[in-house]
Order: C-alpha cells, then sequence, then structure tokens
C-alpha cells in the first residue's frame, strides 16, 4: 500500500544576531498541497464515496510471478489501477478532479529558539504534505540564515570585534565606546594600551542552546596611525620622539638587547 506519511516541505528563516540572542517568532507564508475543500480529500464528487478496487481486493497491492535463471518467484507490487490506494473513484469532485488535493496556501508562526546557528533546521512537525493515501503529514524544515553583523563576529557562542584607538588612546588610557548586542558599552582601557590586545566582556556573547547561559565578547583594539598631521601635532610628536632614547619601554628594551647580543656574538 502506498506510504501513509506524506512529503517534507522545507524553507528559510532569516535571523540577525540580535534575534539570535533572545530567540525570536517568525511569520512564513509558503504553498504546499493540502486536502481539496471540496471534497475532504477523498477525491469523490460530494455525496458519493470511492469505491474498493477490484483489482487489488482494496488491498493497494497486487503480487505478481516472475520468471528467472533461479526459477519462479512472487514480486509484490503496487496496484497498476487504484495506484496503492486500494480504492477508485468512479464520480470525481470537480474541483480537484478527483485527486483530493488542491495547493493552498498557508500562514505559520514559528519560534525560533535563542542560540541557533547558521544552517541550523527546526522542524515543525505535521506541516509538510498530505500523502497520496492516509492523512499523515510530512514535516516542514526551517533552515536558519543568520544575517552578518555589521561589527561583531560569531565564533561559536562567543563574540568578536576590532576597535580602532589613537596613539595618545593607547599611550595614556582612557575610555572608547565598544559595539554590543545590547548597544554601545563604554571600555576601560589602562595606560600603556599594545596594539592588538584583546579585552573580554564577559556574558555579553549568545546564549548556549543546552544550557541557555551567555558566552564573552572579545575585543581586540589596534591603533590607527594618523595619515595627516597639524603642525602642532608634528611639533608635539617630534618632542616626544626626542625623548625616546632616555625612555625605552620595557618591551623595546629588551628587543634591542637581544638584538645587540645576537650580533655580537657573530663579529
Amino acid at each position: 500500500r502506498a506510504s501513509s506519511r506524506g512529503l517534507d516541505l522545507e524553507t528559510e528563516v532569516e535571523l540577525t544576531l540580535e534575534q539570535v540572542v533572545t530567540g525570536v517568532d517568525k511569520t512564513l507564508e509558503f504553498e504546499r498541497v493540502d486536502f481539496c475543500d471540496h471534497c475532504s480529500g477523498s477525491g469523490a464528487k460530494p455525496g458519493t464515496s470511492p469505491q474498493r478496487c477490484a483489482t487489488c481486493s482494496g488491498y493497494g497491492q497486487v503480487q505478481q510471478q516472475v520468471q528467472s535463471f533461479f526459477g519462479v518467484s512472487v514480486r509484490v507490487t503496487n496496484c497498476p489501477r487504484c495506484k496503492g490506494k486500494g480504492t477508485i473513484v468512479t464520480d470525481p469532485c470537480p474541483k480537484c478532479r478527483g485527486t483530493g488535493r488542491q495547493r493552498k496556501k498557508r500562514i505559520l508562526t514559528v519560534h525560533i529558539p535563542p542560540g541557533v546557528r547558521e544552517g541550523q533546521v527546526v522542524r515543525i512537525r505535521g506541516e509538510g504534505e498530505p500523502a497520496a493515501a492516509g492523512t499523515d503529514r510530512g514535516d516542514l524544515h526551517c533552515y536558519v540564515r543568520v544575517v552578518e553583523h555589521a561589527l561583531l563576529k560569531r565564533r561559536g557562542d562567543d563574540l568578536f570585534c576590532h576597535v580602532p584607538i589613537s596613539f595618545s588612546q593607547a599611550a595614556l588610557g582612557g575610555k572608547v565606546q565598544v559595539p554590543t548586542l545590547a548597544g554601545t558599552e563604554e571600555l576601560k582601557m589602562p595606560a600603556g594600551t599594545q596594539n592588538g590586545r584583546v579585552f573580554e566582556m564577559k556574558k555579553r556573547g549568545l546564549p548556549n542552546q543546552r544550557t541557555g547561559k551567555p558566552a564573552n565578547q572579545y575585543i581586540q583594539v589596534f591603533i590607527e596611525v594618523p595619515q595627516k598631521l597639524n603642525a602642532r601635532q608634528r611639533e608635539i610628536l617630534t618632542d616626544y620622539a626626542k625623548t625616546e632614547e632616555d625612555n625605552v619601554t620595557p618591551q623595546r628594551k629588551s628587543f634591542f638587547e637581544k638584538l645587540k647580543e645576537t650580533f655580537a656574538s657573530k663579529k
């Protein structure tokens, strides 16, 4: 007999990272093959009923004898007359022409849970198409697509971003506004912040799907070197450069000492 379970359907739902944090209800609109309203899916004209197939006696399957090298065997196949349904429509429904099915628009609200990932499938049971025989529907598979954020990158449940700072901010320390999914927040940097340093902001990441606990966000700062200086800025930096010989930073001092030792040993 023909399968009693219908076909699965696929669709796509698009989310922002902000929606991934909280979860969201999405309204989907799609078309599917559904039961005919006129005949309630029987395929028979209202007031009539499908008749039992005389070829298969209502079983939907027939046996065939097959002659082969090894002898005669029996093969079971779907009935060629009723196509496995077990019934025949003698007086078809004028609306669906005896198929019992018609295309319909379906509007459905789907809940997407927090923490979903790109390409993940959310399955909604029983929202697919009904089978040719039987009433059990297939499922609807919603593939999640997460829109790329302008400033934040996702790695697992953690979030990462790069934030530019000035030379004076790095040297003197200070505060800088950084993006998070909840809005901008203030990050305090100590004096002497080095280029490429990574700061951690706890619980600013995405929630874990199993535990619900939020991950972290990491901010990597990089120092922007100005391409154009006015006269005053150039004067200040020139004066500062003259003092660098007397104020060698620990990292530079270590580097130059190793450099001197390396090449001195080769002489």
